[in-house]
């Protein structure tokens, strides 16, 4: 899903069939996953060696942000807490966004930057031909001092993306992944947690991958992100989520959040939010950011309704123990 005031990620065109794709996924999943739901909740818990104990998180992505932090502080005020995580999504050749990420910190917030390579070739990154940019930008985050959480090429299973599925192949990815975080961490920014974001998906629908090919190893990637969203009334968390949890767990036992979600207020927005911390708690994930943007091209707003933010308020009092540091969870 992309923000709606940031247009560089996708066209509207597009962005419409990436929703198209998503829809697909989640109605044909709904036979398959309910089995595999079950196998991930056998399987737990999960350890992983980039976390120590655990750590809930609850952010959320505005259409403003970076250039602004009203759009969180809104939320703030609806759903009585200031979220832990905040998102933005920015642009290739863009520089880190430092007085956001001073915002945030002030908010108790820790900063979660979706970097996206639109148009870009991923062989000249992995080339090394925008080492200047990765330096400067590892830098930054290295002066900013706070832990960042940065993710690169986000739902690159999904081929809405020029860096995704069908565009770009996995080996350059992972060749490009690999390479960023080498010249950060030459660079001396150890303040940076690696969040790999995978969209949902099922074996059972090919437009969709599998993304274990994009994978880039235990070695240069902390946190796992699935982004994934409600469409339907009788939908639940396993049938969203279920099978992606499973096959993310056939490649690593790192701890996992959902990066990106939301439900429409037309379609039980309420119960959504309640199943969505159930589901959270239950699969003993690290929590999930809220997609609260109105998307005007598609008409589909995912913001929290009044009636919704009451119910996310009263899950959030029991969910956010203990007080999130993302230290805890898994920095490199």
């Amino acid at each position: 899903m992309t923000p709606t005031d940031t247009s560089f990620i996708t066209s509207a065109a597009s962005r419409k069939k990436s929703m198209m794709l998503r829809i697909l996924v989640v109605l044909v999943s709904c036979a398959a996953v309910l089995i595999g739901a079950v196998a991930v909740i056998a399987l737990a818990p999960w350890r992983s060696a980039h976390s120590t104990q655990p750590v809930h998180y609850l952010g959320a992505a505005e259409s403003d942000a970076p250039y602004s932090y009203a759009g969180l502080d809104q939320f703030a005020k609806r759903i009585g807490r200031q979220p832990n995580l905040a998102v933005y999504y920015s642009r290739w050749l863009d520089p880190f966004q430092a007085s956001f990420a001073v915002s945030a910190a002030e908010h108790g917030a820790t900063t979660l930057v979706q970097l996206a390579p639109r148009n870009v070739s991923l062989s000249s990154i992995a080339d090394g031909q925008f080492d200047s940019y990765l330096r400067s930008y590892a830098t930054a985050v290295k002066t900013f001092g706070r832990q960042v959480i940065l993710s690169f090429g986000h739902e690159m299973n999904g081929p809405w993306y020029s860096w995704g599925y069908g565009h770009t192949s996995p080996k350059v990815f992972v060749a490009a992944w690999r390479h960023i975080v080498t010249v950060f961490r030459a660079a001396g920014a150890s303040n940076v947690t690696w969040l790999w974001t995978i969209n949902i998906f099922t074996m059972r629908n090919p437009s969709i991958a599998n993304p274990a090919s994009w994978w880039p190893g235990n070695s240069y990637v902390n946190w796992v992100g699935i982004d994934g969203y409600y469409f339907t009334h009788s939908q639940d968390f396993a049938q969203v989520f279920g099978s992606t949890i499973v096959g993310v767990r056939m490649l690593t036992s790192d701890p996992i959040i959902i990066s990106e979600t939301g439900a429409l207020p037309t379609d039980n927005q309420s119960a959504k939010v309640t199943d969505l911390f159930n589901g959270v708690r239950s699969y003993g994930l690290l929590g999930f950011v809220w997609f609260d943007i109105k998307d005007t091209t598609l008409n589909l707003d995912w913001r929290l309704s009044s009636r919704a933010a009451i119910t996310y308020r009263q899950d959030a009092k029991a969910f956010m123990e203990p007080p999130a540091t993302p230290e805890s969870t898994g920095g490199p």
